[in-house]
């Protein structure tokens, strides 16, 4: 049977399918015809043999209680070795209806109220809602951008903020959601180094980590044996196959006390079993999206080379450091020198679109826009030229 889902350039009325992204701007207080390019999913239609599968789950007509079996992990496991080169162990395993209930859970487990837990931000905007939400203190230790536009990690301020909030946790956003790094193996040590000197436990998000266009994905847990025993990592197939709406995360925790805490902290929530949608799709996923996943990777390379090119020849004063993975874009605004509100009316009332504004990951969001360019070519072209107008219109 062949992959029939590789047509890229389809454009797919998502509206009145109680889409997130689609289907509830009003609520959110945008137009109600905005074009959004926003929340991480892709407007692409899954692999057909995901789909297959889930219609082969569907035809038998019981949605009892499901859980997984050996042959799940088994194309779990494949996957994270063919891919990521990393051999794990089915005892690590713990799935969770996603990855934000899995960081709130470690929160849980692995500090207590009005602790300080570590991030990098600009961030992913969740990573401060399941601290804040918790009771817990948000320390940030922020990236800081070299003249090329490009983030870096302090490492200093970073192991300042350690010693000086008695931090036990830090959130690591790997590949780095909005930035776009790919973070190397040496600055992972060097982090990973500073953590293990003060006892500090990992958690890893690596959601993204399908995703790399330049250097090379690097499971924290699997650099050293010594970060096994201070390491959660947190991977999915949502993004890279499309399926978030199916909420089923793969959790990896090699130490058994860490995983103990984890469960202890997860056990009180009543979550026992996860999505039996989501453990389909999943499998039919490792097991036979690799065509898909290759396609979408080449078209949402050229999706990123598209934007930036446009920004260059049509919209100078907007710039963006090309992202080394994710399918999201950081764009600069700060050149238009507009004030945070004059910037939202910009985007939104003038160009009609429906962006992650960039003061949500952090005050140094401010003057930046998230984009989500895992979409038609011709959608992000609409974008794009409305963004142009827009501008034209102001000067």
């Amino acid at each position: 049977m062949a992959e029939r889902n590789l047509n890229f350039d389809t454009i797919i009325d998502r509206r009145r399918t109680n889409s997130l992204k689609y289907d509830f701007a009003e609520k959110n207080g945008m137009p109600e015809d905005i074009l959004p390019l926003w929340v991480a999913d892709m407007d692409f239609r899954i692999s057909s043999y995901i789909q297959d599968a889930l219609i082969k789950q569907a035809e038998h007509g019981i949605y009892g209680y499901s859980e997984s079996g050996g042959s799940y992990f088994e194309a779990v496991s494949a996957w994270m070795k063919d891919h990521h080169g990393w051999d794990v162990k089915e005892e690590w395993l713990v799935k969770t209806p996603g990855i934000v209930y899995a960081l709130a859970t470690a929160v849980r487990a692995f500090t207590k109220e009005g602790d300080g837990v570590l991030i990098q931000q600009p961030v992913y905007y969740p990573f401060s809602k399941v601290i804040l939400d918790n009771g817990r203190k948000i320390v940030n230790s922020g990236l800081i951008q070299d003249k090329d536009g490009r983030y870096q990690i302090d490492y200093d301020d970073f192991e300042k903020k350690i010693i000086k909030e008695q931090v036990k946790l830090f959130i690591l956003c790997n590949p780095h959601n909005p930035v776009g790094r790919v973070w190397s193996r040496e600055e992972l040590e060097t982090i990973g180094d500073i953590c293990k000197k003060h006892q500090v436990i990992v958690v890893s998000d690596e959601i993204h980590f399908d995703f790399v266009w330049e250097g090379e994905h690097h499971v924290f847990a699997s650099l050293k044996e010594e970060y096994r025993d201070m390491a959660v990592v947190c991977t999915a197939p949502s993004k890279t196959f499309n399926i978030a709406g199916l909420q089923a995360s793969n959790i990896f925790i090699p130490a058994g006390e860490l995983r103990k805490r984890f469960l202890d902290a997860m056990r009180p929530t009543g979550i026992s079993e996860i999505n039996g949608a989501g453990l389909v799709a999943c499998e039919a996923a490792y097991r036979h999206g690799e065509e898909w996943y290759q396609g979408v990777c080449e078209y949402i390379k050229g999706n990123m080379q598209f934007v930036k090119e446009y920004l260059h020849k049509y919209i100078p004063k907007i710039s963006m450091c090309m992202p080394e993975g994710t399918y999201l874009v950081w764009l600069d605004f700060r050149q238009l020198a507009l004030s945070e509100e004059e910037l939202e009316d910009l985007v939104i009332k003038k160009a009609g679109l429906w962006l992650d504004k960039g003061t949500i990951f952090g005050k140094a969001g401010l003057g930046f826009q998230r984009v989500n360019v895992a979409c038609p070519r011709k959608v992000l072209e609409t974008a794009l030229c409305r963004l142009k107008a827009a501008i034209d219109q102001e000067n």
